[in-house]
């Protein structure tokens, strides 16, 4: 017979420490389980990697240790199975010991503690070699929610002095971690340092020393629980305050304090998530505007009437008429639905058509949010929580950029065959405007008085102007400042996977505004703004790219406080800015395109102007600020948790939006295992090609069309002209991000977007040792670009040069450049190959002096008398094969492609027939007669190939 208890007894018991303690040892035991099998079986295999083996590397990575080798990866595999079931019971456990009634961050950081116990069994049971996709899913998972659950566990702990001290130790060496690892894998990485990935590999080992270490210190919490589960000292009913209340109670009285320390609605929760995504359709349509303007003077070749769309962002004038103000006010709603015309333009197919629909949308959505920003005038927390969303709208943009690769998925140059998200991204704002247009602004009352006099609307217009213009265009891609400091290889500053530093930052300056508005428009915040301006703009790599971080921090920090002084000033501030503002795009397009415009030698190449106006307009919008008097007291304290609660979940999505950006920052690292087409007959297949700024002739984005030619012609290394699009006009992208990417390629992005070109790219499936940027003489006419790089090709040195020459109406330009690169190429020892746009005949002119003696160079095929633009020259290196191919619609030049066999001399000029020729050698045929998707061998009709 069973026995039977008293009420309250316990049939078995034990301390919840032991939970923690089987937890920690178990899941070492996976970890150096694995590590001392492999050390003992597969030694010298498991610290080589794709570069170096022993003795260079000599201690391996936790991936080499744990992956596909047997027994290594049953080992681990055993002991985490192991590990899961304490693990879920940590989780519980954890949650039961924090729980309070109408608190939410219990059950959140729950929740992450268990998506991350399902995400390491993910990337533990599927392996690389079973699916990398899915694996990669899973680790990127884990890594990412380690991050809220290491804070949120921080925030939770009960008052336990001595665990606290563990938690913040292990946390801060795990975080401080990253940074050496970091640095340590770009060295591996990238520069193929020997012995760097076995450094790595110990600051490796020792984030999962920390990461298991940090859960083991919930023991000494768990000492209050006794399992059957009884808690025998109340720990779990609330009696005892935990961090996070100490931390509120501290700081109740200051805004970090306030902000947090308010409850969640999931209702006002979705409030605040509808109007970011109003925020990032503003700017998807504001940016996408001065894109779909450029299409017609590129085409036009200079001035073509449409430029005047970008005034249609000074549509905010219309609210200085009092009964138009007061219609648009109560119809807002509308105004905003009239602004998804802006969205509804990719269903539109001729170009002409299709700017007027972005135009007319632009129009409306900056009349819509001036007006409810103004429509709050009354109600302070309501203003701070839209301008709020309108900055955040901007980080999510370019964090959707950051994710396909500078394209924005909503843009009207997408659609679905190129990337384009269009559909669903117009439903989710028709369904956030629905949301956040419900209820009925306030259009009377004002806002608290100032304690200086009201200072001229001017100075806040030129202030709205200033911020409007540097967000757009520095912020509105994370990778616009990289490329400004970008000085080629070596690699010696940021990379575009980087550009989540950028976004980082641009966070860092919101909460900064939320919290620290007073510091922000202090003088001293504005003067470190323009020493990172200036940093920007003078230095490069890492250093300048510092100054770019303090600039982007200062930006989304003052938007707070500059949009709520304009709104003092009047709805004629809002239009006035806007109108100033689209003088700053103008100048800005001026410093390169200073041929083709009006007054253009007058700003040619002063960025630095440009810039210098953009922080003098801040100032005297920071200037025209007026800090208000006593609000604290005059907010009613339903007012004050009505902000705060806002200004929470704008900071949590902001938080999220952070994760997502670090997560797409993993997946975009560069692996620099690329590998040539046609390794084995040792050729290099070289082409050069002009991509009119990737606009295909219909106003579509041309990248994956581009993609796909590059792939089925098997190009190594092709150079791209017209490719820098890091300007408002061209919408602030970058092609050969995604080219790059997709391909498999180094790549170069060539002199940045600071150096007034129009642009010069090179990608290589082969390693670029070095690479100079160079701006070739141009006194009169546009500047001239070059890039001279040094690639390794099958152990051999090979030198390869891309460069677009001046226009034709500059002859002496021209001259002065032939000159300067027949010197520059003739004093190369290497082979070498140039990839050009030279506008010439051939035989004629300034042709001799790239072809010929100074230079050493040799035209790839000296027969072929139909060119003007592209040529291909070499020398010290045999040339096998010359094709021309078709453009189809994608841009407005052919592309021309060579073949040449590294470790072979020059050749004569004598053609053979293909079936001469070795297949690794040849040209593909799917390109011949009438070829596929309007590319095809034209001029000769097929691929010419020499002895």
């Amino acid at each position: 017979m069973a026995p039977k208890f008293r009420e309250g007894d316990t049939v078995v018991a034990f301390s919840g420490k032991w939970v923690s303690w089987v937890h920690t040892v178990v899941a070492y035991s996976a970890f150096i389980g694995a590590l001392v099998t492999g050390l003992s079986l597969h030694y010298r295999k498991i610290v080589e990697n794709e570069y170096y083996g022993y003795p260079q590397e000599w201690f391996p990575s936790v991936s080499a240790t744990i992956g596909d080798r047997y027994p290594e990866r049953a080992v681990f595999q055993f002991f985490i199975a192991m590990t899961s079931g304490p693990r879920f019971v940590l989780v519980f456990l954890w949650y039961i010991l924090t729980a309070r009634p109408k608190s939410a961050l219990p059950k959140i950081v729950a929740g992450v503690g268990l998506f991350r116990t399902l995400s390491c069994g993910g990337w533990t049971y599927v392996t690389s070699t079973d699916d990398h996709d899915w694996h990669d899913i899973f680790m990127i998972s884990y890594l990412v929610a380690t991050l809220p659950w290491t804070l949120g566990c921080l925030a939770l702990s009960p008052n336990n002095p001595k665990a606290i001290k563990y938690r913040k130790v292990l946390a801060g060496s795990f975080f401080g971690t990253l940074v050496p690892l970091v640095y340590f894998f770009i060295q591996h990485k990238i520069h193929k340092v020997p012995g760097a990935y076995t450094i790595y590999a110990f600051f490796e080992w020792a984030l999962i020393l920390f990461d298991v270490g940090f859960d083991a210190v919930t023991a000494l919490d768990f000492e209050a629980f006794e399992l059957v589960v009884r808690d025998i000292k109340g720990t779990s009913r609330g009696n005892d305050k935990r961090i996070a209340d100490i931390v509120l109670e501290k700081e109740k009285d200051k805004p970090v304090g306030t902000v947090f320390g308010a409850g969640l609605l999931w209702t006002e929760a979705l409030d605040a998530a509808a109007d970011v995504y109003n925020g990032y359709v503003f700017w998807s349509m504001l940016t996408s505007l001065g894109l779909t303007v450029w299409y017609f003077p590129l085409w036009h070749m200079g001035i073509s009437g449409y430029e005047v769309m970008v005034m249609c962002t000074v549509s905010p004038f219309l609210l200085v008429n009092a009964s138009m103000r007061s219609l648009i006010i109560r119809n807002v709603r509308l105004i905003h639905f009239l602004s998804l015309s802006g969205l509804l333009a990719f269903l539109v197919k001729t170009p002409e058509y299709r700017l007027f629909a972005v135009g007319f949308g632009v129009s409306m959505s900056c009349l819509a949010w001036s007006a409810t920003w103004y429509a709050e005038r009354s109600q302070p927390f309501r203003l701070e929580s839209r301008v709020l969303a309108w900055s955040i709208g901007l980080i999510a943009s370019s964090t959707a950029k950051f994710a396909l690769w500078t394209n924005n998925p909503i843009w009207p140059i997408m659609h679905a065959e190129n990337g384009g998200w269009n559909k669903m991204g117009l439903l989710l704002a028709g369904v956030a405007i629905f949301r956040s247009t419900r209820a009925v602004p306030y259009t009377r009352g004002s806002l608290e008085p100032a304690i200086r006099p009201q200072t001229s609307s001017t100075l806040a217009s030129l202030g709205l102007a200033g911020l409007f213009f540097g967000m757009h265009s520095l912020l509105s891609d994370s990778s616009t400042m990289i490329l400004w400091v970008w000085e080629g290889f070596p690699v010696r500053g940021p990379i575009a996977a980087n550009g989540v530093l950028t976004i980082a930052a641009m966070g860092g300056g919101v909460l900064l505004g939320i919290f620290f508005q007073d510091a922000v428009l202090s003088w001293t915040s504005l003067l470190l703004a323009g020493v990172g301006a200036f940093i920007l703009t003078n230095y490069h790599n890492w250093f300048g790219y510092m100054g770019a971080l303090f600039l982007a921090t200062y930006l989304t920090a003052v938007a707070n406080p500059l949009i709520i002084s304009a709104v003092r000033h009047g709805p004629v501030t809002f239009g006035l800015g806007f109108l100033i503002y689209n003088i700053m795009v103008l100048a800005h397009v001026w410093v390169v395109a200073y041929a083709f415009v009006p007054g253009g030698p007058l700003m040619r190449e002063h960025t630095d102007w440009v810039m210098t106006t953009t922080v003098i307009f801040l100032a005297a919008g920071v200037y025209a600020s007026p800090r208000a008097a006593n609000s604290k007291k005059q907010r009613t304290k339903s007012a004050k948790n009505t902000l705060n609660r806002s200004v929470s979940y704008y900071t949590y999505m902001l938080f999220i939006i952070q994760l997502i950006a670090v997560a797409i920052s993993y997946l975009r690292f560069p692996t620099n295992d690329y590998v040539p087409h046609h390794k084995d007959e040792k050729v290099i297949t070289a082409g050069i090609w002009t991509i009119h700024f990737s606009l295909d002739n219909d106003m579509w984005s041309s990248e994956r069309r581009m993609r796909d030619l590059i792939k089925e012609l098997e190009i190594d290394v092709v150079g791209l002209l017209e490719s820098d699009l890091q300007r408002i006009i061209m919408g602030n992208r970058d092609t050969t991000q995604y080219l790059a990417e997709d391909l498999g390629m180094y790549v170069d992005y060539g002199p940045g977007p600071n150096k007034h070109t129009w642009g010069s790219a090179l990608l290589s499936r082969f390693p670029i040792v070095n690479s100079t940027h160079h701006l070739l003489p141009s006194p009169v006419g546009e500047l001239a670009p070059a890039i001279h790089a040094t690639l390794e090709a099958y152990g051999e040195l090979i030198d390869v040069v891309v460069f677009h020459s001046g226009q034709e109406e500059d002859a002496e330009d021209r001259r002065l450049q032939s000159e300067y690169l027949a010197k520059l190429m003739g004093k190369s020892p290497r082979p070498l190959i140039l990839l050009s746009y030279l506008v010439i005949k051939p035989g004629e002119g300034n042709y001799n002096t790239y072809v010929g003696e100074k230079s050493g160079m040799k035209d790839i095929d000296p027969s072929d008398w139909d060119r003007w633009c592209e040529y291909i020259l070499y020398k010290g290196i045999r040339r096998s094969g010359y094709a021309r191919v078709s453009r189809s619609t994608i841009t407005d030049t052919e592309l021309q492609v060579g073949k040449f066999v590294v470790g072979q001399p020059e050749s004569s000029n004598e053609q053979i027939s293909e079936d001469q020729v070795p297949p690794g050698l040849r040209f593909p045929p799917m390109f011949r007669g009438q070829g596929v998707r309007g590319h095809r061998y034209h001029v000769f009709d097929e691929p010419r190939y020499f002895v």
